[in-house]
């Protein structure tokens, strides 16, 4: 399994609703190593590579979601269902994996992401990624964000456990897969379409994203108590 590392810088656009109108979605692919590191907590934090842009930080960026991965296979999906060219990138996403099911990744798998005898950094799944107004203008699609969600194959948000440095090319370890069956895909769908899911996202515990946690806590008191 294997990574291509990306980064983005602020740009000017008319499709997001962040005060300054700008947004760090848009990303290309980086040559040289990259330090990843926890940013801080969500609201003051941004992202956890150096020198990546998150511009709005009241929806993006923090400890939960301080690295966002996408599989490459999940793009080429999604070129033959567009007819069109998706970089590495094209999602936003600061990590392109190959060989790694990210819908079918456990909330609280754990991946050590480096080269054999170099530095290296462990990141832990948290969620996946609920497609926004600025995804949709970014990626120029008609209804993007029902179609995108209607696939329930989001990438993954990941915290930072252990700092360090990556690079395109690195290898992508799991090293831990705990014992429950909430995968990113159930947590998309339980979060977004399927809510009365939510209930067994519990399951996942402290690993969650603490906004899903809460989500589930408080419908599993109001409608499965």
């Amino acid at each position: 399994m294997k990574l291509l590392s990306v980064l983005g810088r602020p740009e000017a656009v008319p499709y997001t609703d962040q005060p300054e109108g700008v947004t760090g979605i848009g990303k290309r692919p980086v040559v040289g190593p990259v330090e990843v590191a926890a940013p801080g907590p969500k609201g003051v934090g941004a992202s956890g590579l150096a020198g990546d842009a998150v511009c709005d930080t009241r929806h993006h960026g923090g400890d939960d979601q301080a690295v966002y991965a996408v599989a490459r296979e999940d793009l080429d999906a999604w070129e033959r269902e567009l007819g069109r060219t998706l970089a590495n990138g094209a999602f936003g996403e600061n990590l392109t994996t190959l060989g790694l099911d990210i819908t079918g990744a456990l909330i609280g798998e754990r991946w050590r992401i480096g080269s054999p005898l170099g530095p290296s950094v462990l990141l832990e799944v948290t969620s996946g990624r609920i497609p926004c107004r600025t995804f949709q203008g970014h990626l120029g699609e008609k209804g993007w964000v029902k179609r995108f969600t209607r696939r329930a194959a989001p990438g993954a948000y990941l915290r930072v456990l252990e700092a360090g440095e990556i690079r395109a090319g690195d290898t992508v370890g799991i090293v831990h897969r705990p014992d429950h069956d909430v995968t990113v895909g159930l947590q998309f769908r339980a979060m977004t379409t399927e809510r009365p899911l939510l209930p067994r996202l519990l399951a996942a515990g402290a690993a969650l994203h603490p906004e899903t946690l809460a989500a589930a806590r408080k419908y599993a008191r109001e409608y499965a108590g």
